[in-house]
């Protein structure tokens, strides 16, 4: 009796050792997540090929030209097919304003795009991406002050240097006048500098965008700060101030970047 009690208890104990070994190949195994949020500028690099990757967020405005507050709701999904080409896809499910022309409970806009990447980094070169972006769905709610667009272009780099990681974007967009529907080209330019201070990373970011449709333009600075919960699991904060009378004058936002921790499919050449 007692042979078949330590025999059970050893294959018990066996059990959890495995399992427990397979659990920390496993969580060693999967990659990091690539945020490009909380900053107005995306990274030039891609997230880990064959895994899904999440971005939500809620984001709180308040002082803007086409509202007195806002509040969204913010999610992006990505999927990179290699390390060259990403599949991107974001929409605000729901946003609610106060002191707009549609203020109230709206859906936001929805957009889906591609990444590529152009030039890998390399010994000390930086990375290079373009990025397309087109809107599926015009949503009646009110814009920040960056605005919204049909279709946007970017060129996208990322690069160390030292301890500081930076993040440049410039951008195109065709915007359109609701009543009008005149279009507009619009620019934009981002700049994006991160360092770690502990396990956290500060990130300080200036941007500028054209307002083509009112004669304006658009200045701020952002501050946000993030922190790696697990290696696929990053959370965030932060706040944005913008500059000029056209701009949005405060926003607060907090949320989560997570990885999904299973390949959708196997490497090339690999068991795995």
């Amino acid at each position: 009796m007692r042979c078949s009690y330590r025999l059970a208890l050893l294959r018990v104990l066996t059990l959890f050792l495995s399992m427990t070994l397979y659990a920390q190949i496993e969580s060693s195994a999967v990659p990091d997540a690539n945020p490009a949020r909380p900053t107005v500028s995306t990274p030039a690099t891609l997230t880990p090929a064959g895994y899904l990757q999440f971005e939500n967020g809620g984001l709180y405005a308040a002082k803007s030209p086409e509202f007195s507050r806002r509040f969204g709701f913010e999610q992006v999904t990505k999927l990179s097919m290699d390390d060259r080409v990403q599949f991107l896809a974001l929409f605000e499910p729901i946003t609610h304003s106060t002191g707009a022309s549609f203020s109230g409970n709206r859906p936001g806009e929805v957009f889906a795009g591609m990444q590529t990447v152009i030039l890998p980094s390399e010994d000390n070169r930086p990375t290079i991406s373009i990025q397309y972006l087109r809107r599926l769905y015009a949503s009646p709610a009110p814009e920040l002050d960056l605005g919204t667009f049909v279709q946007s272009a970017t060129i996208l780099l990322s690069d160390d240097l030292g301890s500081f990681h930076i993040d440049m974007n410039g951008l195109v967009t065709e915007q359109q006048d609701d009543t009008t529907q005149e279009r507009r080209a619009q620019f934009a330019q981002t700049l994006s500098v991160s360092h770690p201070v502990g396990r956290f990373t500060v990130s300080s970011e200036l941007w500028h965008f054209a307002q083509p449709l009112t004669h304006g333009y658009a200045v701020g600075n952002l501050w946000s700060a993030s922190y790696p919960v697990r290696k696929n699991l990053v959370i965030d904060t932060g706040f944005d101030h913008g500059f000029t009378n056209t701009s949005t004058r405060w926003e607060g936002f907090a949320g989560f970047t997570y990885l999904l921790p299973h390949r959708l499919w196997r490497r090339r050449n690999s068991l795995y």
